[in-house]
């Protein structure tokens, strides 16, 4: 057993101006700050630690060594208006940092139920994330940072602040989102989107797969294959077929090329 496990104490410490659900069950070693309020049915795994002034509403279930930080507002309703007070999920991963006055609402019967948010992720300061969306893990939210409703986030993307999703939107894995910009179309994996009066792809996020480990002809790979979607100016089902071709050399490109088969929605280009 580590130190950190050593001190864990085996019950958790709840603050005496908290207000505790008796339906909620609280893992080992969870810490409830000052005025906070844990809702019916709600479920925090061992380690976590919930600030000052949060609520959590149910049903929730949050993993182990969360930390969520004060005034965060978790597990909601949904801000939908077809929602009629059907039983709906928030479902949060492990060791995610959820800092000041973040907003996460549970999903929506006609919206699979669930609302789900995956592991290591970094959800900054005033983040909204709305009802029915997945998180993937290892995300990073910036300030201000938004989510509308049905949106799927991959992993590793970065959200920088006052960014915008619209939902249904898809943003596939290593994206990067720049600041300010309003995404109201599916981006596809490992791109970068700049800030205009709609977000626009302008290039690959290098930089960012450079420190996650790929290697140079994995990265010159990525760069042809988004050259064909953006620069060639072929259409969409012409890009398809190049980009069939690169992927029989990349898996890479394969996953590019499986997000743009899974779309429904419009690529944004």
């Amino acid at each position: 057993m580590d130190a950190d496990a050593a001190a864990m104490p085996d019950h958790p410490v709840i603050h005496a101006t908290a207000v505790v659900d008796p339906s909620a069950t609280l893992g080992a070693g969870v810490r409830i700050g000052a005025c906070s309020v844990i809702g019916a049915d709600v479920e925090i795994g061992d380690g976590t630690v919930i600030g000052a002034h949060c609520t959590i509403d149910g049903p929730t279930r949050i993993g182990r060594d969360n930390h969520i930080h004060g005034h965060a507002a978790i597990g909601g309703e949904p801000q939908d208006k077809k929602y009629r007070g059907e039983r709906t999920e928030l479902v949060i991963g492990d060791r995610n940092s959820i800092r000041e006055f973040t907003t996460i609402n549970r999903g929506t019967g006609d919206g699979g139920g669930v609302t789900r948010i995956g592991d290591d992720n970094w959800i900054l300061a005033y983040a909204h994330i709305a009802h029915d969306c997945q998180v993937g893990n290892h995300v990073v939210f910036s300030n201000n940072a938004t989510l509308a409703g049905h949106v799927e986030v991959g992993d590793h993307v970065i959200l920088s602040g006052f960014a915008g999703i619209h939902q249904f939107c898809r943003i596939g894995a290593h994206a990067f989102i720049g600041m300010g910009a309003l995404v109201n179309g599916d981006v596809p994996p490992y791109v970068l989107v700049a800030q205009e009066s709609y977000g626009r792809p302008r290039g690959i996020n290098a930089e960012g797969l450079k420190r996650r480990g790929f290697d140079p002809a994995r990265i010159a790979a990525i760069k042809r294959a988004y050259r064909v979607l953006y620069v060639s100016g072929a259409n969409l089902v012409e890009a398809r077929v190049q980009l069939a071709e690169l992927a029989q050399g990349s898996e890479d490109v394969l996953a590019l090329l499986q997000f743009i088969d899974r779309g429904e929605r419009a690529l944004l280009r």
